[in-house]
């Protein structure tokens, strides 16, 4: 029978997934996917990125993340601009264009979130985004932490399970 830490970390899991899942179908509803929605958001919050910051905040593949740009750059949502200080780097903006776009998104956002915390009393919401925060540090601090195993140390473990 599974820990309730367990069960923690599998409705976690669940609910990312199904959040994940209900953000792209309510995202298609204007044409937009929800990598597209997250690139937008990301952007709105911190213009100027470089390609390789927005890649590590939305934890994507760089070129994932080139495909991405290069659409919404196309449909004149984003530009590259040339950064002042080193000209193999562009810096990310979004164009004027973007902007009712993410407006429609970011009431979509608030709505989908209204409806997924029904029935949540708001002190509950705040307890939960403080925990969850937390973990998120946890989780920081353990990854920063984490040593790759020497090729020894690998040995033996494959020893081990043999």
């Amino acid at each position: 029978m599974p820990t309730i830490k367990k069960e923690i970390a599998f409705l976690l899991h669940d609910v990312a997934r199904l959040l994940k899942t209900y953000a792209d179908q309510t995202a298609r509803s204007y044409g937009a996917t929800r990598a597209q929605w997250a690139v937008l958001s990301r952007l709105n919050r911190s213009e100027g990125l470089k390609q390789s910051e927005l890649a590590e905040l939305l934890d994507l593949q760089p070129i994932s993340l080139t495909r991405l740009l290069d659409r919404l750059a196309e449909n004149g949502l984003i530009e590259r601009r040339p950064d002042p200080n080193d000209r193999r780097v562009n810096r990310l903006y979004l164009t004027p264009a973007a902007r009712p776009l993410l407006d429609q998104l970011t009431a979509l956002g608030e709505d989908l979130m209204a409806e997924v915390l029904e029935g949540v009393d708001d002190k509950s919401v705040n307890r939960l985004l403080t925990d969850l925060g937390v973990m998120r540090e946890n989780l920081r601090a353990a990854i920063g932490r984490s040593v790759t195993p020497s090729p020894e140390s690998q040995l033996s473990a494959r020893k081990v399970a043999t």
